[in-house]
């Protein structure tokens, strides 16, 4: 089993920053890709940046140019620095990843339980 705990998100006014981190424990071989995923009241949810072990990112429109995303491999973990944040960035930010558990395994997903982020005046 892995575990995923996510910190740093919270109340911000618009054109302020967050960082968000993700770190992963547990059984885990290798992690092929880490990410953000967010989903606001009554849509779906959606990506919000990802990053491979090779350090390939990929970005949606409504996100590039202001959030980076960032891991550090010997802590198995992922940032998301959010910049010049939008009352639309507003929504529950899921951290997920993609690991081999054991050398001999598939490759499995799995999610953190979410934390808030909220831009408003």
């Amino acid at each position: 089993q892995v575990q995923l705990v996510e910190s740093g998100g919270g109340l911000v006014q618009p054109g302020g920053s967050l960082r968000l981190s993700c770190a992963a424990s547990g059984s885990i071989f290798s992690i092929y890709a880490m990410g953000w995923y967010r989903q606001a009241p009554g849509k779906q949810r959606v990506l919000v940046a990802s990053i491979t072990s090779s350090g390939n990112t990929n970005y949606p429109d409504s996100v590039k140019g202001r959030f980076t995303i960032s891991r550090d491999n010997a802590k198995n973990t992922v940032y998301l620095q959010m910049n010049s944040l939008k009352p639309e960035d507003t929504a529950v930010y899921y951290c997920q990843t993609v690991v081999r558990p054991k050398a001999n395994s598939g490759m499995y997903i799995y999610w953190g339980q979410g934390t808030q982020v909220t831009v408003s005046s």
